[in-house]
This record gives C-alpha cells, sequence and structure tokens, in this order.
C-alpha cells in the first residue's frame, strides 16, 4: 500500500500494513530495505511541497509528518472530540492543505491495526495549512478510499469501496468540494489507490473482481476506459 516515489533520491516508499513496516526500494541497487518498523500500521503517503512525508497510520489513527530531520508531528488525530477511525489515503494540495479519507478498515480486526468501535462516521477531511484544523468534505460515502486531484486542482477523484464500488468526481473551490457525480463504476470488482497523470488521465488500482479485471485500470477525462495492465491478483494501490 501507499507507494510513493521520491525522484531527488531515486527510491520507492511503501507501507506493508500488516507486518507493520514501510520498505524502500531503490532503483539504484535494486534492493528492498525496511525504511521503517515499527511504522503504526501505515498506509496511504504523499509528499507535501517541502518534500516532507505525509501518512496516514492505521495504528495510531492518525495523519503524521515527518520532517525533515526525522521527527515525526501529528497533524491529526481527532475530529469533534473524537478519535479518527483508521486514516487511509491523502493527498496535499498546493496550497498546503491536507486531504484524507477515513474508512476505518484498520479498526475492523486485528490485522491492518486494532479492532475498536467506530467514533466518527466515514468522512472524507480537509486539513487548514494555516490553523491545523480540521473540516469535513464529504460525508456521503460508504467506505471513501483513495483520492487523488486533476492535475489543475480543479477537481477531486474519491474512491468508493463501499457497494457498488465506483470512483466519485467533485468541483474543487476554496477548499470545499461540489458538484459530486460518478466518474465511474468498478464492476464485477472495485478499486482502490488513484492518481492522474500530466494528460489527465486516471489510473486506478483494481481488484477483487477476478481475471481479465484484476490490476490497473486507465481512463481518460472523460471516463473512458483507455486500457488496462493485467495482473494475476488484486492491485491495492
Amino acid at each position: 500500500e501507499g507507494p510513493l516515489w521520491f525522484g531527488d533520491g531515486r527510491y520507492l516508499l511503501f507501507s506493508d500494513i500488516p507486518n507493520d513496516r514501510m520498505l524502500r526500494w531503490s532503483e539504484e541497487t535494486g534492493q528492498v530495505t525496511t525504511f521503517r518498523a515499527p511504522s503504526n500500521n501505515s498506509n496511504g503517503n504523499t509528499c507535501d511541497r517541502q518534500g516532507r512525508l505525509v501518512t496516514c497510520e492505521h495504528g495510531t489513527r492518525r495523519v503524521t509528518r515527518t520532517e525533515h530531520d526525522g521527527r515525526i508531528t501529528v497533524l491529526l488525530d481527532s475530529f469533534d472530540g473524537k478519535r479518527l477511525n483508521a486514516p487511509n489515503d491523502v493527498v496535499v494540495h498546493s496550497d498546503g492543505s491536507i486531504w484524507f479519507t477515513d474508512p476505518g478498515y484498520g479498526i475492523l480486526v486485528n490485522y491492518e491495526g486494532y479492532k475498536a468501535p467506530f467514533e466518527l462516521p466515514r468522512y472524507v477531511y480537509r486539513i487548514d495549512p494555516g490553523s491545523g484544523a480540521a473540516t469535513v468534505v464529504a460525508d456521503d460515502f460508504d467506505r471513501p478510499n483513495g483520492l487523488c486531484f486533476s492535475p489543475d486542482e480543479r477537481l477531486l477523484y474519491i474512491v468508493d469501496t463501499g457497494a457498488p464500488g465506483h470512483i466519485r468526481v467533485f468541483d474543487v473551490a476554496d477548499g470545499t468540494l461540489s458538484n459530486g457525480r460518478v466518474f465511474v463504476t468498478m464492476s464485477p470488482g472495485g478499486s482502490d489507490g488513484i492518481r492522474t497523470d500530466t494528460d489527465g488521465n486516471l489510473w486506478s488500482a483494481a481488484g477483487w473482481g477476478g481475471a481479465g479485471f484484476d490490476g490497473v485500470h486507465c481512463f481518460a477525462p472523460d471516463g473512458t476506459l483507455i486500457g488496462q495492465i493485467h495482473l494475476p491478483e488484486a492491485c491495492s494501490n
């Protein structure tokens, strides 16, 4: 989960949630080494505009930022006095705001975190870059998961891994979302992690649909399926 490419260092970070560690693959050596263990069952990762690692943690039910000196800053672990469920995936806007989903997979069972009761609905949040305060930007998802901005940041795509699995798209303005509509329905399986490329095409992990579906799907900005990368198992991110 949570693959994140650091171009300056030519390495890829990714999360191994049930084994409670974050791994690092080096392009130069081809080796995989441990970056952080324990990782608090880290899931989604991204970088902010200063090149700092921002991470969703299941085990501690929080969103954190790793500073350049290695210190870890807690960005959010509660809302309205209640603990977050288990933050899942995260993106950073060019204005510095941090947007993340909180479906709670990390508290369902003792596998990707620690089983616990839900204290909050399954929201999508925005953390303000100035005040650090969080607001709910979407509250009508079954299980919000992967999310990403379009290249011009006028659109935000959000995956719902609930039933039926689909990807929704919203207009973005002044830190709020509007005009939500279904971008694509992911059938017979579902989606998880997503990203757009520089042309605005949406690349989506796909799984739980079997042969011919599992892998990576690429969609044009109008939702037309451009092509697929077929894999022998579910692709999570």
